[in-house]
Parts: structure tokens; C-alpha cells; sequence
């Protein structure tokens, strides 16, 4: 698979299960929900993939958490299993990737859990996770770049603000991203086959609408492109280009 290093879901169990098995993680829920700039957690899953079904019912927990916008992408990779993932997508494949490039680690799986396009950790170990989520919410929120979403009529408004003037500014993609709040899915082939599984938070659609670089913008697009009566949320996303950093995210739940 390019010339990542891929590692089978299999053959990570091993060493995220030292990894889950370290000290608990301590992270309190205030001190989440006190965020100005909530952790942005990136779920990459699949329907081929056996390991992956605790990672998705987990995601359902952690976007009920105050302070952490969670999201779920399927990607593609698992398909010659014997299973073609109903919400799978390349791009988010190579989203996936990307991120692994950009830290250097070359490190792709399922179920695997990004946090704030920084951090990773095995999706299903919820303390190792926690951890990571822990460490961002750690991170002054002047780190970070207010997002704010608003509706009128048929138009769709972002508002990003600017940036700290005394540090570096990269140049940066404002992402929209269609969001189906719950998907479940009868899988009939493959490792997971006669499971029912429920999928949170599903990415449909990833919208790049503008670049960034350290000054206050908005954004009008309409309505229609985002939202419809399965995509009822939408989440705006600020991440340094090539896999970077996620530098702000908000979301908003809408009806078509």
C-alpha cells in the first residue's frame, strides 16, 4: 500500500492494548466543556474490518461529550475482504495518509482515532484516546482559531477569525464537512458478516470553501450543498494544508 507502513489491524492489538492498559487518563468533563475551541477527533473505520465495531460504538459515546466534535470516515482499503464499504470513500484514504505522512510516522489502520490532526491512537482504546483528547484540551486555546457557523434562509455563513500575530502563519484550507448524525448498516460479506452496525457522525462530503492565511474571513455558501434531510449537521474545519493541524472546528445541527 504505497510506502506507508500498513499495519494490519491484527497486528496492532498488541501494541495498543500496552497502550491501553497505562495509567487512567483523568480528564474531566469541565475542563473539556470549558474550551473555547472544542477537540476535533477523526474516527477511520471500515465495514471490513472486525476490529472496528467497538471503535464505532465508542465514537457514539465520545461525541456526546462537551467539547469534543467527533466525526467518522470510512475508507476504502478493506474492500477486497469480500465486503464493498457502503459509506466508504478514497479520499478519505488518502486523507488518512496524508496524516501519516505529515507526522512521519507512516502509521494507517483501522480503527484508528486522529486527534486535532495531531495525535493518534487505536479507536477502540478508549483510555489511550482519552489521553490524547486530554493533551489537545490541554492546549491554550490562543493555539487555536475561533470558528463561528451560522444559517439564514438558504445561505450557510462561516466566520473564521484572525490569527495570533506573533506567531507563524500557514496556509490553510476551511473545510465544510456534511455530517449524517447515525447510519446503520446490515453487513452481509466479509469479517463482519450478519452484524448490524451503527456508524456515528458520518462524514458524506467534504467541502474545501476557502483558504486561510492568519486574517479574519467569511464565508456564504448555500445551504442546499451541505444540508439535506439525511446530512443534518454540518462541521467546519481549519487545518493547516497537507494533513496538518486542525487550528479551529465548530459544527451545526440544522434541518434541510
Amino acid at each position: 500500500m504505497d510506502k506507508l507502513t500498513h499495519i494490519s489491524r491484527r497486528g496492532l492489538l498488541a501494541g495498543g492494548a500496552a497502550i491501553a492498559a497505562t495509567a487512567a487518563t483523568g480528564v474531566s468533563g469541565p475542563a473539556l466543556a470549558s474550551r473555547e475551541t472544542p477537540v476535533f477527533v477523526e474516527l477511520f473505520t471500515s465495514q471490513g474490518c472486525s476490529s472496528c465495531p467497538p471503535a464505532d460504538a465508542f465514537m457514539g459515546e465520545l461525541i456526546q461529550r462537551p467539547g469534543v466534535i467527533g466525526v467518522s470516515m470510512n475508507v476504502d482499503y478493506w474492500d477486497y475482504l469480500g465486503w464493498r464499504d457502503t459509506l466508504g470513500s478514497a479520499a478519505f484514504s488518502r486523507r488518512q495518509r496524508e496524516y501519516a505522512v505529515r507526522r512521519g510516522d507512516g502509521r494507517v489502520y483501522t480503527p484508528q482515532m486522529v486527534i486535532n490532526g495531531r495525535a493518534h491512537a487505536v479507536g477502540s482504546h478508549k483510555q489511550a484516546v482519552m489521553r490524547e483528547v486530554e493533551q489537545q484540551a490541554g492546549v491554550p486555546d490562543t493555539y487555536f482559531v475561533p470558528i463561528k457557523v451560522s444559517s439564514k434562509g438558504g445561505e450557510l455563513h462561516v466566520d473564521v477569525a484572525g490569527g495570533p500575530t506573533d506567531r507563524i502563519i500557514q496556509s490553510s484550507t476551511v473545510w465544510v464537512m456534511s455530517v449524517e448524525p447515525k447510519v446503520s448498516v446490515a453487513i452481509r460479506r466479509g469479517e463482519n458478516t450478519g452484524r448490524n452496525i451503527d456508524y456515528y457522525n458520518v462524514v458524506r462530503q467534504m467541502t474545501p470553501i476557502g483558504m486561510w492565511r492568519g486574517e479574519a474571513a467569511s464565508f456564504n455558501l448555500p445551504k442546499a450543498q451541505i444540508v439535506n434531510k439525511q446530512n443534518s449537521m454540518c462541521v467546519v474545519v481549519l487545518q493547516v494544508d497537507g494533513g496538518g493541524p486542525i487550528l479551529g472546528c465548530a459544527k451545526m445541527e440544522m434541518s434541510a
